[in-house]
């Protein structure tokens, strides 16, 4: 099994097979912000930002032994008539800010991906990257215009979901714009966040699918009709395809189970990890200690793991694509933005530190071989 560890100078590859080691050092120096191993074809992607060059992405068919540059998602220009501001009066960029969210299509799609975006673009490409498209009937969806940036600056699509039953059926996550559902490759789209609530918002506006912050969403592979999310004001899950959310309370350490991130086991849909944090402005572990939160029974009641994690004076805080979990459901690998890399081999229940010297780590991913 590998690992890839997305951090602001460069994409790390473990081997962890017996002893973990690096194995690959790819972009020394610059900023990877997301990787994808597509199962499908064995290709690699690598996204990079370049600050004044913008946006990269990168493909690689040989596991990274040499990259090519492929094109990365271009917005169409503004036509004339559209509207400069959304709904917190921000100007509504269209240009790319940042590939947020990247994934595979179904197994029968060959060389489909989905690209989301900050600020708020959802992207398809059926030729392995080569090219992309604007998913317009979302872009143009009237709705988007009440959608605004949580903790970026605009809304971006962070989290989507292909069903592994139907691939026309496609899930995304906006922060803050709620939960998202297509039923038919992204021709048409549904807002499906009834039962999320939003208590930054004036009362009236509590419930509103719109605005929701959510922070990251994901779908039990073999239980597909079990999802989470780890939600700015706490934990939610659904028993329904994502139809409805439920919300899970007591979370601890804090009780309020704010975080950035949530993984759920492959088989087992009531199985579900956060990594909990102190809100809004703290942003850091709760009492300086950096634990995993483990549910095994839907929420009903939760663990607190602490084995083989740093207890005291620890500010390590864990972003939304930087907790994985192995398709067996047992290796779970998650870094901070402190440089921080654990692994855990039983399910959680124990970690052991892989090295606390990379730089801030945005996103890792655990690769079947």
């Amino acid at each position: 099994m590998l690992l890839h560890i997305a951090t602001r100078k460069g994409l790390f590859v473990y081997d962890l097979a017996g002893a973990p080691s690096i194995v690959g050092r790819h972009f020394l120096g610059l900023d990877v912000t997301l990787t994808l191993a597509d199962p499908r074809s064995g290709n690699w992607y690598a996204a990079l930002e370049h600050g004044h060059f913008g946006v990269k992405l990168h493909r690689s068919a040989d596991r990274g032994a040499s990259w090519q540059e492929v094109a990365a998602p271009v917005y169409p220009q503004r036509p004339a008539d559209a509207p400069e501001n959304g709904a917190d009066g921000r100007p509504l960029p269209w240009d790319l800010k940042k590939i947020w969210s990247l994934e595979a299509g179904g197994p029968d799609e060959v060389g489909r991906l989905w690209c989301g975006t900050i600020p708020g673009g959802l992207f398809r490409s059926d030729d392995h990257g080569a090219s992309w498209s604007l998913v317009g009937s979302l872009w143009n969806h009237p709705s988007r215009r009440e959608w605004f940036g949580g903790g970026a600056d605009y809304p971006g699509i962070h989290s989507i979901c292909v069903d592994p039953r139907d691939a026309r059926r496609i899930r995304i996550a906006v922060s803050c714009g709620g939960v998202w559902r297509s039923d038919d490759s992204g021709a048409s789209w549904r807002n499906t966040s009834k039962g999320l609530f939003a208590v930054f918002m004036p009362p009236e506006r509590r419930e509103d699918p719109n605005i929701q912050d959510v922070h990251r969403l994901v779908q039990c592979r073999d239980q597909p009709d079990r999802l989470w999310i780890q939600h700015h004001n706490g934990v939610f899950r659904s028993l329904d395809g994502g139809e409805t959310w439920l919300h899970c309370p007591e979370v601890p350490p804090s009780g309020i189970g704010f975080g950035f991130t949530v993984a759920v086991h492959p088989e087992h849909g009531d199985t579900a990890w956060l990594i909990p944090a102190v809100k809004d402005e703290s942003r850091i572990p709760v009492d300086g200690r950096v634990v995993v939160t483990r549910t095994v029974d839907g929420g009903s009641s939760w663990e607190v793991l602490r084995e083989g994690l740093p207890q005291e004076d620890a500010y390590d805080l864990v972003w939304r694509h930087s907790l994985d979990v192995s398709p067996d459901g047992r290796h779970l690998a998650f870094g901070s933005t402190t440089g921080s890399l654990w692994l855990s081999r039983d399910g959680g229940s124990t970690w052991h530190e892989l090295s606390a010297h990379l730089p801030p780590i945005h996103a890792v991913r655990l690769i079947a071989e």
